[in-house]
């Protein structure tokens, strides 16, 4: 049996205690309401991950508010009372099953290729996004040029994080994490080329982190020392996953500093996974690579070091042993897993009791479209 009890170690992140130090990444189904609101597949897709002996599982996307978020028909929301209703059964049965559950909130910004709300996109600056809509969740064709959001448009971004914060709360989760990867809308922010801003929120990467940083300290204000809030960096995006980031170790020092002043409780690195249908064929970034392929530090580690809270690392760690080695060499005190999880939702169990791990198989668990698929309880 694989000596991987460092895993299976009770951790405390924020003022949640988890039971291991293992989750369930966020990924962005497309299996709610068209109003938004979770169903009942939606509570026994994450309840299987809690009885499969996961300590964590950080949800799917899910859109803050009824203007500019939604990213994708049939997301589902946390913009109005009913959505937070529905997520609440969800919560509570994840409870029943032993494990803490962590809100994502994503306003996908100039990357929106689904908004029953608005037809129109903001973003940072009047730039079009690289590639293609995904197909996989619905959408097809060029992005969209976004308008460029003026600061009162700013300001309302931060309140939609801000009260689907405080819903999440009500709502009974765990915590928050702020999405703030991937090329979403504070990802854009943050990249050089999607921000040609010239005001405080463009040109250096201290003003283009300024956005990220706001709606990290506006959300802990908003619910309080006793509510755990983390974020989700990146490098790599949902429609260009090479990205990295010029300033490479002195943009991550500045990066990562600002957040961790900003009364986070943890911060989430993932770099792009290339087994979703959005991107080509190949082993993608390990989240114990160097960050920027240079044989320097891994983006966890970098966290690590200027962040100083705690880390979760994402990224092909489905092999204990990688799982393992992370949190051993002190870059991670959690690690969250995507097509691992997809792909064994009792993962934990199984590796707690030294059983064969299932492959991941895409055409089985994700093809033709974002839906959650049926799997065995």
């Amino acid at each position: 049996m694989r000596d991987t009890q460092l895993l299976f170690e009770t951790v405390t992140v924020g003022n949640i205690t988890l039971d291991n130090r293992v989750g369930v990444a966020p990924m962005t189904r497309t299996s709610a309401t068209s109003e938004g609101r979770a169903t009942e597949q939606m509570l026994s897709y994450y309840t299987s991950f809690a009885r499969g002996g996961f300590g964590l599982i950080i949800t799917e996307g899910i859109y803050p508010d009824e203007q500019y978020s939604q990213g994708y028909l049939n997301q589902p929301g946390i913009a109005n009372g009913e959505q937070a209703q529905a997520w609440k059964r969800v919560v509570n049965s994840v409870h029943q099953a032993g494990a803490k559950i962590v809100a994502q909130l994503m306003h996908a910004g100039a990357l929106s290729q689904g908004n029953r709300f608005v037809k129109e996109t903001i973003g940072p600056s009047v730039v079009q996004p690289k590639g293609e809509q995904m197909e996989f969740y619905g959408g097809k064709g060029p992005f969209q040029t976004p308008r460029e959001a003026t600061k009162k448009e700013i300001t309302e971004v931060i309140h939609g994080f801000v009260n689907a914060a405080k819903r999440a709360k009500e709502a009974g989760f765990d915590g928050v994490e702020i999405h703030g990867a991937n090329g979403y809308i504070l990802d854009q922010f943050l990249t050089d080329y999607t921000n040609e801003r010239t005001d405080e929120y463009g040109g250096s990467t201290e003003n283009r982190v300024r956005l990220l940083t706001e709606v990290s300290k506006s959300v802990r204000e908003a619910v309080g020392q006793d509510f755990t809030v983390g974020i989700r960096i990146s490098q790599g995006k949902v429609n260009d996953y090479e990205h990295k980031w010029a300033g490479k170790e002195k943009d991550a020092e500045i990066i990562f500093g600002q957040l961790g002043q900003a009364g986070l409780d943890f911060i989430h690195v993932t770099e792009y996974e290339a087994w979703q249908p959005a991107f080509p064929e190949g082993e993608g970034t390990v989240a114990t690579d160097s960050a920027f392929g240079d044989g320097g530090p891994s983006l966890a580690a970098l966290a690590k070091k200027y962040g100083k809270v705690p880390v979760i690392a994402n990224g092909h760690l489905e092999d204990p042993e990688k799982a393992k080695a992370i949190i051993e060499k002190g870059e991670a005190d959690v690690i969250t897993l995507g097509k691992g999880a997809l792909a064994n939702h009792d993962w934990v169990n199984k590796v707690k009791n030294g059983e064969p791990l299932a492959k991941f198989d895409p055409e089985k668990v994700l093809s033709p479209d974002a839906k959650i698929k049926d799997f065995e309880a």
